[in-house]
């Protein structure tokens, strides 16, 4: 793509909430370009300008610099809110599955709205893991899974996302459930009101006060919002207030009423700090650290931890048995070497973005060393420790440190989980 084209597209980007999309020469059905990326911002013109600061093009994911040199052309539909931007970024993604946002297809760390299938629906949060694959693409399906902490099998009508943010996910959710409020854990006709109920987040299931439906026109209101069908999510809550008036349910209509009044001033204010504070590459980028735990090269152990999105993964945490562990004495490099070469013959993993191991100068270098070896460059750096295990520097290229909360982070992981294993083997032997 010229300078010219993204000198001239820039301006006319409006400083905005919205999603962007990049797309490519190719066509796909109904001649329609192929969509390479999507994102959400704050303001688009100043996210996708972001995109072209050659001071930030070493840190890009390679999916990210794969698209930035296919793209043709950078479209964008503006939203009245950072929460409605969030909203139709994850439902575009579902929609047209674009390769830089998708990473990996089986990837399950991902999280998910979903509703129930009863006859007054659930809204819950949960992995990808956690929903079957067709879950994933098919709203219309019912998919059946068990959660770790239920013994009943629960059927989802519905399933919106990927949200690969958890943390902007939880806030987005205290928006909507202020608008709309949902059952989530309470128990049917208790007769007790439930925590939410007595805050006003509840509707009122576990204490009988709504209508089956009532509340099914509330979550009617539920899907079209993470639908991201804003307009006729507008004319269904006028329609419901008028209903109400005309039959004289006026302290119904007020609430409803004032749903609508918050849909038209959504205040987002922690949406959109987040959003600022966030770089555009930092989705999908992913750090893996490594360490090494024994006593007196006894029970030695080596783990890797992996923080993407900014946050752990704990999903893609693996723990090694260092083979022969007796010979190596307190050999912490061997160790290192025998872990990496052991983690690279996975190729059914994803490779790191960035690798980070434990250690001065000599385990940053043995970390090359089995990288070279092995046909990969994935750039290294090391945390140096003082005297009280604290971090005292990272080695390393500086322009990695605009990670540097991610790279302390996913050092402390590796070296709590390394400790962990350590100590549980020592029980077990």
């Amino acid at each position: 793509m010229n300078s010219q084209y993204i000198e001239k597209i820039i301006p006319k980007l409006p400083d905005t909430p919205g999603v962007y999309l990049f797309k490519s020469k190719k066509r796909k059905a109904k001649g329609q370009s192929e969509i390479l990326y999507i994102g959400k911002a704050t303001s688009l013109r100043d996210r996708v300008r972001s995109y072209f600061q050659p001071d930030i093009s070493d840190t890009r994911s390679p999916l990210i610099s794969k698209m930035l040199g296919q793209f043709s052309d950078i479209d964008f539909i503006k939203t009245d809110s950072v929460l409605e931007a969030l909203v139709l970024e994850a439902h575009l993604i579902k929609k047209y599955q674009p390769e830089a946002n998708i990473k990996e297809k089986d990837n399950k760390s991902f999280n998910f709205v979903v509703i129930t299938n009863e006859d007054f629906p659930r809204v819950l949060t949960m992995r990808g893991k956690e929903l079957l694959q067709d879950s994933l693409t098919k709203n219309s399906s019912l998919s059946i899974y068990r959660r770790k902490s239920k013994k009943a099998a629960i059927k989802i009508a519905y399933s919106f996302g990927p949200f690969p943010n958890g943390s902007q996910l939880r806030e987005a959710l205290k928006i909507v459930r202020k608008m709309f409020p949902y059952r989530d854990t309470c128990a049917l006709l208790s007769g007790k009101p439930c925590f939410n109920r007595q805050i006003r987040l509840c509707p009122g299931v576990c204490t009988g006060e709504i209508r089956k439906e009532e509340y099914a026109e509330m979550i009617k209101n539920i899907i079209l919002f993470f639908e991201g069908n804003k307009k006729r999510l507008m004319n269904n809550l006028e329609k419901q207030m008028k209903t109400f008036s005309n039959s004289l349910e006026f302290e119904k209509s007020n609430i409803v009423k004032g749903s609508l009044f918050t849909l038209r001033h959504i205040q987002d204010i922690s949406l959109i700090k987040e959003d600022v504070s966030k770089s555009p590459f930092d989705t999908g980028f992913r750090i893996e650290s490594y360490d090494i735990a024994h006593m007196s090269g006894q029970n030695v152990v080596g783990v890797m931890t992996v923080v993407e999105d900014g946050e752990a993964k704990l999903s893609d945490y693996r723990k090694f048995k260092i083979k022969d562990d007796i010979s190596h004495g307190v050999n912490d490099i061997k160790s290192l070497t025998e872990i990496l070469t052991r983690r690279l013959g996975h190729i059914e993993w994803r490779l790191p973005d960035l690798i980070v191991v434990d250690g001065g100068t000599a385990q940053k270098r043995a970390v090359e060393k089995v990288l070279h070896d092995n046909g990969q460059n994935i750039p290294v750096v090391s945390v140096v420790k003082d005297e009280r295990h604290k971090p005292r520097e990272i080695l390393g290229d500086k322009k990695w440190l605009v990670h540097e909360r991610e790279i302390l982070r996913s050092n402390a992981e590796a070296h709590r989980f390394a400790i962990a294993f350590h100590k549980k083997l020592r029980r077990i032997l």
